[in-house]
């Protein structure tokens, strides 16, 4: 992380850590706590789309809980929060997020609507990442072309079926999801739903392609 980004949200955090009451703080576990800071770090808020747009909002969304962006025409990654570009309203579109890490939630995956130019999104080691989250990446059914979902323990077998719905992706891969039973399964729902998605899955025993499925192509890590 970032030294900016870093300080940035350890500032908000301690700040909002002060104004909880100390009597809560008898009562709730460390994880619950952490819960609630996150959840105020996802909340949603109407008036700032309407502000300063979609892209400008999520942006600012990603960066509180600890993720990158990439804006089109932009080569470099942005991870700090106090220097996002700045510009008229709708001047820089989210091309690229990087999640690794992060404390995204559920309740703030209502910023991906309206990012039309997001094209490829990484979820990796995220701790907050449900099935819940997966179903709402329908936002971003008609512009994501690549997603890595990886290292995420509470992702099932139901919440990786919800990206069937996801029909321009180009590639997705899969790896280090203890909480799927039935990856097979999984893999030939997808495969069928998406037959132009190179689709990879990389197990305990290795990384496995669909040419059971009918794809022909060699992955390779």
């Amino acid at each position: 992380m970032k030294s900016g980004r870093g300080y940035k949200m350890m500032m908000q955090s301690h700040n909002i850590l002060r104004s909880i009451p100390s009597s809560i703080w008898a009562c709730q576990s460390k994880r619950h706590l952490f819960g609630m800071l996150n959840a105020v770090f996802n909340k949603v808020d109407p008036a700032r789309i309407r502000e300063v747009g979609p892209d400008r909002a999520a942006s600012e969304w990603l960066l509180r809980c600890g993720a990158a962006v990439k804006f089109s025409g932009f080569e470099k990654w942005n991870e700090d929060y106090n220097l996002l570009p700045t510009g008229k309203k709708g001047k820089f579109r989210i091309e690229e997020v990087d999640a690794t890490d992060s404390s995204i939630m559920h309740i703030g995956f209502e910023h991906f609507q309206n990012l039309d130019h997001l094209r490829a999104l990484k979820l990796h080691h995220c701790t907050y990442l449900t099935d819940i989250c997966l179903s709402k990446l329908v936002y971003l059914k008609d512009s994501l072309r690549d997603l890595q979902i990886s290292s995420c323990g509470d992702i099932t077998d139901a919440g990786l079926v919800h990206l069937h719905r996801l029909h321009k992706l180009q590639t997705l891969f899969l790896c280090d999801l203890p909480a799927v039973k039935d990856m097979d399964k999984v893999l030939g729902i997808l495969g069928g739903e998406l037959p132009s998605c190179e689709i990879r899955y990389l197990s305990l025993e290795g990384l496995k392609d669909l040419k059971s499925l009918g794809k022909d192509k060699d992955f390779k890590t």
